[in-house]
């Protein structure tokens, strides 16, 4: 459970007790007090589990399918190795038909050991030497020649 769904399980009890209203919890926990009134049934019917997410342990629904993934993997071994994620994708998309964002290719391009992600370098900056008092000048005499 998480800690989000921890302090709704402990609102949820205190409506259930008496000790809340719907309204005052759901001003708590930042939903409606319809929702409350759901969480509060959900409780009763199912326990503490009834009160954990329902896509818990799941897969999402916008998961690119496994075979999917396969067939991008192996095109890019077999025709795109040398290639960044970005140019893979291109190609993918307008050579392959397969419309698979930058991003995704990247990562599964570097699970599977086709690219190693490169580190932005830092631009060098030198700063200069701190002066020993507050508000100290440099100066400079500047002798002209008659």
């Amino acid at each position: 459970m998480s800690v989000k769904e921890r302090d709704r399980l402990r609102v949820v009890h205190q409506v259930k007790e008496g000790k809340l209203t719907c309204r005052e919890a759901a001003e708590l926990l930042g939903i409606s007090a319809r929702q409350v009134r759901r969480s509060l049934r959900r409780l009763e019917e199912e326990g503490d589990p009834g009160l954990v997410h329902r896509l818990r342990n799941r897969p999402s629904n916008r998961k690119i399918a496994e075979e999917i993934r396969r067939r991008v993997l192996e095109r890019i071994q077999e025709r795109y190795g040398d290639f960044g994620p970005t140019l893979v994708s291109e190609y993918l998309e307008s050579e392959d038909r397969l419309q698979v964002s930058r991003e995704t290719v990247r990562g599964w391009m570097i699970e599977g050991g086709l690219w190693t992600p490169h580190q932005r370098r830092v631009r060098h900056r030198q700063w200069r030497e701190r002066k020993a008092c507050f508000g100290e000048l440099v100066q400079m005499d500047m002798c002209s020649s008659p």
